[in-house]
């Protein structure tokens, strides 16, 4: 029997539903078709089925290739074992990590490096990408963002999801976001903006342009920071491939980033986690944003109970194969790992230069950006790539309007492919 049952009125609802089914999140209405790497994989997926005898070499998205390191296997080993004895057994763990990791990595990756963060200020996660982008849960919808462009796309998509932005423009640029080109002419690294900004996300070394900042830029950056208020977002995912001394490593040797920064890292491309998922975030206990009322608010505080409600850590199997990346033996094969792809990078910006092809990046990071030959746009050389050479790398224009004319290939590959790869196109794009 039906009853009349009296509907609660939703306070966030501003006019009746004319709809006789739930509603969705109209932001996501806003994004382009398919994000960029998805339609990189439907051109490729509809070429293969084409072409089905043709060898497709992928320098596309920045996943690796080689195995994870003996060190980290070795301890994920040992961990599935102790999992299957009652006694080591482990259920839930720690929604921000277990304290054996958080201390090994404030003691090697940030301490060593005298940066001041403790432990309890490092949250382990199971992607950079994702803290990335939950990490908006915590910081209010009014707030006036930049971002580079060219730019990791996870930063402005997941804006958008949110809501923080405005509807698409004909260049490719989302209202309500403070776009900062970066460019060969400025070293692609971005001039601090003129006007106020909250949040900034910067990412260095960067993706895609594969471009260094040094330490007198970031500073630039901090004292903005401090001077405005304002809180940057430090991508760090790729510092492992830093190969110059001078050039930071973290936000955090910068004097004053403890009151301005959230910096993100990532297991997967140093020790090759791609598909192991462990990464981590830290927040400073000094870090405070603004509250409603005006009072200062830890933004640490916020983190730690957004972890503690919607995520549920990482495994305990992970989490012991990251700490042995600390290891003696780990520290060893990991530099094994980088040298490796980096020896590929050489590779792709040796063989690309000498064919008359402009090219920057690949010196401290995975990523060479090139200037696509023959005035082609960034989509039609990808294209042309894919069809003449079959070889995969991703449209500079899927980071931005200023990646226009520009194209990100990737080391992360086998040697043996990357120097394929380097042949086929120098045999058909010699400038």
């Amino acid at each position: 029997m039906l009853q009349n049952v009296e509907i609660p009125t939703n306070p966030r609802q501003t006019q009746p539903s004319l709809f006789l089914m739930a509603t969705i999140n109209n932001n996501y209405l806003k994004l382009k078709a398919g994000y960029l790497f998805p339609e990189i994989a439907r051109r490729v997926n509809s070429f293969a089925s084409s072409n089905p005898e043709a060898k497709v070499i992928r320098l596309g998205i920045g996943d690796v290739t080689e195995p994870l390191p003996e060190a980290c296997r070795t301890a994920m080993i040992k961990a599935v074992e102790e999992m299957g004895d009652r006694s080591t057994f482990q259920g839930y763990g720690p929604e921000q990590g277990y304290a054996w990791l958080r201390e090994k990595i404030a003691q090697h990756d940030f301490q060593s490096r005298g940066c001041e963060v403790d432990a309890s200020e490092v949250f382990i996660s199971d992607g950079s990408k994702c803290d990335c982008s939950n990490i908006l849960d915590i910081l209010g919808d009014d707030n006036i963002i930049a971002v580079t462009d060219p730019v990791y796309p996870v930063y402005v998509d997941t804006n958008v999801m949110a809501g923080h932005t405005g509807e698409i423009n004909e260049k490719g640029e989302f209202d309500g976001l403070v776009y900062l080109p970066i460019s060969a002419e400025n070293n692609f690294t971005a001039q601090i903006p003129t006007q106020k900004v909250d949040l900034i996300y910067l990412c260095f070394p960067n993706n895609p342009t594969g471009a260094t900042a040094t330490k007198e830029h970031l500073k630039a950056w901090v004292d903005y920071a401090l001077a405005n208020g304002s809180i940057i977002f430090f991508d760090a995912a790729y510092e492992a491939f830093i190969n110059d001394p001078s050039i930071p490593h973290s936000i955090y040797e910068i004097e004053g980033a403890r009151d301005c920064a959230i910096e993100f890292r990532s297991f997967s491309k140093n020790a090759g986690f791609t598909g192991t998922r462990c990464a981590l975030t830290v927040v400073p206990k000094t870090l405070k944003g603004k509250a409603a009322d005006g009072s200062d608010v830890e933004l640490w505080k916020l983190w730690n109970r957004r972890q503690s409600t919607k995520f549920n850590g990482v495994s305990y199997i992970v989490q012991r194969g990251a700490e042995a990346v600390y290891s003696e033996k780990g520290k060893s094969q990991i530099k094994e790992l980088v040298n490796f792809y980096m020896e590929n990078a050489k590779i792709i910006r040796e063989k690309l230069t000498a064919a008359g092809i402009e090219v920057y990046g690949g010196v401290n990071a995975p990523y060479v950006w090139v200037k696509t030959p023959n005035g082609l746009s960034s989509w039609d050389f990808f294209d042309k790539l894919l069809h003449t050479c079959n070889v995969v790398g991703t449209p500079g224009s899927g980071f931005g309007a200023a990646g226009e004319g520009y194209f990100r290939i990737s080391a992360f590959n086998s040697r043996e492919n990357v120097e394929e790869a380097m042949k086929r196109i120098v045999e058909n794009f010699k400038v």
